[in-house]
């Protein structure tokens, strides 16, 4: 792949990712990828999961690398109304790191690290824990975003997962950090 383009990354503990939409706009600009084609199919689905599988093919329709993704919807609370579209994000995330654009540090995209580090923390250190916690937490995450777009995502990402847990107040504090 050319050395010119510039990925734009995510520090996740101390290791650098680049995220899926990174790795998309440089399969659809960069001229080594001109005529390839990237296309998904839903291989499962049901009230609860679903599987993705994205192909891409070079100019002359061969399969050059595929991957594949699997969401349950009850994983998280924006996993509720948008599992099959984040199921789709990180299949094409996958395939696009197995054609070999912005493996630098991992075929895992930021937003799948990021996803199961919550996941694996959700199920263990989250329990029990109480608004002032979650608040505490989630102003650290806020502040920790490189610019205002980041910290929108991860707003709206403690929004979906702890909204109930947070006061108005402490929802309005969050909101002004962004």
């Amino acid at each position: 792949m050319s050395n010119t383009y510039q990925f734009k990354t995510t520090n996740i503990k101390g290791k650098q990712y680049v995220e899926v939409n990174q790795r998309v706009i440089a399969f659809r600009t960069l001229s080594e990828y001109k005529g390839f084609a990237l296309t998904t199919e839903l291989l499962h689905i049901d009230d609860s999961s679903c599987v993705v599988r994205a192909t891409i093919s070079n100019k002359e329709g061969a399969i050059i690398a595929q991957g594949m993704a699997q969401e349950d919807k009850s994983s998280s609370r924006i996993n509720q109304t948008s599992f099959v579209e984040n199921c789709e994000t990180s299949a094409v995330g996958r395939a696009l790191g197995f054609l070999g654009i912005g493996i630098e540090t991992s075929i895992a995209t930021a937003d799948e690290v990021d996803m199961a580090i919550k996941k694996q923390d959700s199920t263990s250190k989250d329990k029990g824990k109480s608004g002032s916690d979650v608040f505490a937490s989630s102003v650290t995450y806020i502040k920790d975003g490189k610019n205002k777009p980041e910290r929108a995502t991860r707003l709206a990402q403690i929004t979906a997962k702890y909204g109930d847990t947070l006061t108005k107040a402490q929802q309005t504090k969050l909101e002004k950090l962004v």
